[in-house]
């Protein structure tokens, strides 16, 4: 299985699985019920703080990263059960912002692939 990240503005494909939007933000310009997801998880969102200092400025990327590692302490359980879930099916992170590669879905990703690397799954 595995975790996939998604701009939630994308049309959700049969291989999502179990959809997570972890935006703190509804999506601008989307209707909630136009949007395919299980859950929307904002306790995983960063908080307004480090999303407004990050700004998406990918010279902060890899400080963002651990400040925003440091606030998901706080909901390790909640991630820790996504990955969990992971590893029996798909998972999709959704996301609103318009930067692919430096955003809260791809830090959340890393960080759960590297604790499912270090955990056995139960």
């Amino acid at each position: 299985m595995g975790i996939a990240i998604k701009r939630v503005y994308e049309a959700p494909a049969e291989g999502d699985g179990y959809r997570v939007l972890i935006d703190r933000l509804w999506p601008r310009g989307l209707k909630k019920e136009a949007v395919a997801m299980d859950v929307w998880a904002k306790a995983l969102a960063p908080s307004t703080e480090l999303r407004k200092w990050f700004g998406h400025d990918p010279a902060l990327w890899d400080e963002f990263r651990q400040r925003y590692a440091a606030e998901l302490a706080d909901s390790a359980d909640v991630w820790q059960a996504l990955a969990r879930r992971s590893a029996r099916e798909p998972v999709t992170l959704l996301y609103g912002a318009r930067d692919e590669e430096h955003n809260d879905a791809v830090a959340l990703q890393a960080l759960m692939g590297q604790w499912l690397r270090r955990h056995k799954p139960r």
